[in-house]
C-alpha cells in the first residue's frame, strides 16, 4: 500500500484505468453530441456538449494525478471541471422546457410565464456553476481554513442546484398534467413527440438529482470523510450518472419537439397556430 503524504490531494492514488475508460466514454459521447447539435441546428444544447467535455478533461485531470498526486495543476483541474459539469447540461433541460412549451403552443399552461422561465432557471444555474467553481478552487488550497470555507461554498451551490431542480420538476409536472389533460392542436401535430422530450427531462434531472445528493453527502462528511478517502464513489455516483446522463439526451435529443414540416425556430418566434382554447 501506497503511504499517504501530508500534502497528498486525493488520500488515494487515482485509477489510471479507471481515468482511461471515463475520456474514452466521455470523448465518444461528446463527438456524439457535437454531431447531433450541429446535424439538428439546436445551438441552444451547446452547454450540455460542453458539459461532455468538462467531463473529459476533468478525467484526463485524474489520469495525470494517477502519476503525480501532489500536482496542485491536474488536482484543481478534475476537482472543477466534474464539479461543475452539471450545472452546464442543466443550462441545456432548463432551456428546453421552454421549447417544449412553445411547441405545443401551451404557454398558458405553466405556473411561470414562459418568457421568464428559461431565464429563472438559467440564471439560477450559472450562479450555482459560478459558487461550485470558486469552492473547488478553494478545496485545492494547503490553509485548512481555506479548505473547509470551500466544502462549505460547493455545498451551498449544490444545495441551491438541487432546489432549482426540485422546483424544475414541479413546474415541468403541473405543465405535462395540464397539457395531458387539454392537449393543443400543436400538440397532436405529427412527429410532435413531446411527451417523450418530457419523460426524458424527468430522467436526466432525476439522474443528476441523484448525483448532487452524493456529493452534498461526500462534502458533508469533509475531506477526511469516507466518500473523499476512497475513489470509488466517483465513478459509481457520478461519472457513471453523467455519462448515462449523455447517452439518454443523445438518444431522445430535443428534436423530437420538432414536428414534421415545422422549423423548431418557428416556435421558437412564436408562430403558432391558434390551439383548441383560441390562444395564440
Amino acid at each position: 500500500m501506497v503511504n499517504l503524504e501530508d500534502n497528498d490531494l486525493y488520500r488515494y492514488t487515482p485509477s489510471l484505468i479507471a481515468a482511461i475508460i471515463a475520456i474514452v466514454v466521455f470523448t465518444i459521447l461528446t463527438i456524439l453530441h457535437t454531431y447531433r447539435m450541429f446535424q439538428s441546428k439546436l445551438l441552444f444544447c451547446l452547454p450540455f456538449t460542453i458539459g461532455g467535455a468538462f467531463e473529459l478533461i476533468g478525467y484526463v485531470g485524474r489520469a495525470v494525478g494517477h502519476y503525480d498526486r501532489v500536482s496542485l495543476g491536474a488536482y484543481i483541474i478534475q476537482s472543477l471541471f466534474i464539479l461543475v459539469a452539471p450545472a452546464l447540461f442543466a443550462a441545456t433541460i432548463y432551456m428546453t422546457l421552454g421549447r417544449v412549451m412553445r411547441a405545443t403552443g401551451a404557454q398558458s399552461y405553466s405556473v411561470i410565464r414562459v418568457n421568464w422561465l428559461t431565464k429563472i432557471f438559467v440564471i439560477g444555474d450559472i450562479f450555482t456553476f459560478c459558487v461550485q467553481g470558486g469552492g473547488g478552487g478553494q478545496m485545492a488550497s494547503s490553509d485548512p481554513d481555506k479548505v473547509k470555507m470551500g466544502q462549505n461554498v460547493i455545498l451551498g451551490g449544490l444545495f441551491l442546484q438541487i432546489i432549482i431542480f426540485a422546483c424544475f420538476i414541479i413546474v415541468s409536472i403541473i405543465f405535462h398534467k395540464r397539457l395531458h389533460k387539454k392537449p393543443t392542436r400543436q400538440s397532436v401535430a405529427k412527429g410532435l413527440e413531446w411527451q417523450k422530450m418530457m419523460v426524458t427531462l424527468y430522467v436526466v434531472s432525476a439522474l443528476i438529482l441523484v448525483r448532487n445528493i452524493f456529493r452534498v453527502v461526500e462534502y458533508i462528511g469533509g475531506r477526511d470523510g469516507p466518500l473523499l478517502r476512497v475513489e470509488w464513489p466517483t465513478y459509481v455516483f457520478d461519472a457513471i450518472l453523467m455519462a448515462a446522463t449523455m447517452v439518454v439526451w443523445g438518444v431522445w435529443y430535443p428534436s423530437l419537439i420538432r414536428s414534421h414540416g415545422n422549423r423548431m425556430d418557428d416556435a421558437e418566434a412564436g408562430v403558432y397556430l391558434p390551439n383548441v382554447h383560441g390562444t395564440s
